[in-house]
């Protein structure tokens, strides 16, 4: 019981400190994808650094643009849930990896690894949100 009270409390702390990464999940992928293409075709290290860079600028500056200026919530939805993708699979990946030591594999595991997914995604699309309004209202 203590364990299974140790995995919860451990999954929390962890789930709190991804709120604060998860808007940076999708521009990480983007730089990490985009460096490796790069460095890939014969690039090298320095250029292919820079590629990624700008990668993950533009990611962010797309989806703050589209946040700013598209007045259809559809849209302004599909660019929060562009975000919130890769934050649910970085969230549920967390909770994973913490919480397989503690708990059988099985459905217990899935709710809890899916329910802080879930809580991460939603805080990346807050966090996300919250930026959008606090740059372009300047």
């Amino acid at each position: 019981m203590s364990l299974v009270l140790l995995a919860i409390s451990l999954s929390i702390a962890l789930g709190v400190l991804a709120f604060r990464f998860a808007i940076f999940a999708l521009p990480a992928m983007a730089a990490i994808a985009t460096f490796l293409h790069v460095h890939e075709g014969g690039a090298g290290f320095g250029l292919s650094f820079l590629a990624g860079l700008a990668a993950a600028a533009a990611s962010v500056a797309l989806v703050i643009a589209i946040l700013g200026f598209a007045r259809n919530p559809f849209l302004r939805l599909g660019a929060l849930a562009l975000f919130a993708v890769p934050a649910a699979v970085a969230g549920y990946a967390l909770a994973h990896g913490v919480a397989k030591h503690a708990l059988d594999p099985g459905v217990m595991l899935t709710f809890l690894c899916g329910g802080c997914g879930a809580v991460v995604a939603v805080a990346a699309m807050i966090n996300l949100n919250a930026l959008g309004e606090g740059i372009l209202d300047r």
